[in-house]
């Protein structure tokens, strides 16, 4: 009984990198850090040859890609160290990874639904240098709001509104996109179908 027991608080005891006792999220966090930073890397590479001054929505497909290579690049920590302070640290840089994460695909929706919905005036509007600007000022508005969120002493509320704060946008998005898709009839039907998907 005494040997059941110590073997019991023995595997409580064993820290698995930042995650403490949990070894199912240890694993699946080396293995999709092994898988995604290479496959992230190949899509960057892929999708920088893409970009042209007419075609700006590989810029904002990039920018997510970096900022999903950054949270993936913070589990690399969490699995290879166990230091509190280090771990706090990288949670930071996670989570600003996961609110520019987030930005960016409201802004791909965004872009995505102007395409269907408003595509002459869009076409006339976008250009490469602002899209270097949007992404420039999604990256700021998340840093600053990490900051404040630190500074108010860690609320998870900031953090909770943020992560559901674009479900209406997208959900808003989605509905105007089909609707415009519904009214044009230039689109062929397997068209729309690949749009919508």
């Amino acid at each position: 009984m005494e040997n059941q027991t110590s073997s019991n608080s023995f595997h409580q005891n064993i820290t698995y990198g930042c995650y403490e006792g949990e070894y199912a999220i240890y694993v699946s966090s080396l293995f999709f850090a092994g898988v995604g930073l290479p496959l992230a890397l190949v899509a960057i590479i892929a999708l920088r040859s893409v970009v042209r001054a007419d075609h700006v929505a590989p810029v904002y497909v990039i920018n997510l890609l970096i900022s999903d290579l950054l949270q993936l690049c913070c589990t690399v920590v969490f699995v290879a160290t166990n230091q509190t302070k280090i771990c706090k640290y990288f949670y930071h840089i996670f989570n600003y990874g996961l609110m520019v994460s987030i930005c960016f695909m409201v802004i791909i929706s965004l872009e995505r639904y102007l395409t269907v919905a408003w595509p002459l005036w869009y076409r006339l509007r976008r250009n490469i240098r602002t899209s270097v600007k949007i992404c420039i000022v999604a990256w700021l508005i998340c840093l600053s709001l990490l900051i404040i969120n630190d500074l108010m002493g860690e609320l998870i509320i900031l953090m909770a509104c943020f992560l559901i704060l674009p479900v209406p946008l997208f959900i808003f998005f989605l509905w105007g996109t089909v609707k415009a898709l519904n009214r044009t009839r230039s689109v062929q039907t397997d068209e729309k179908r690949r749009i919508i998907a």
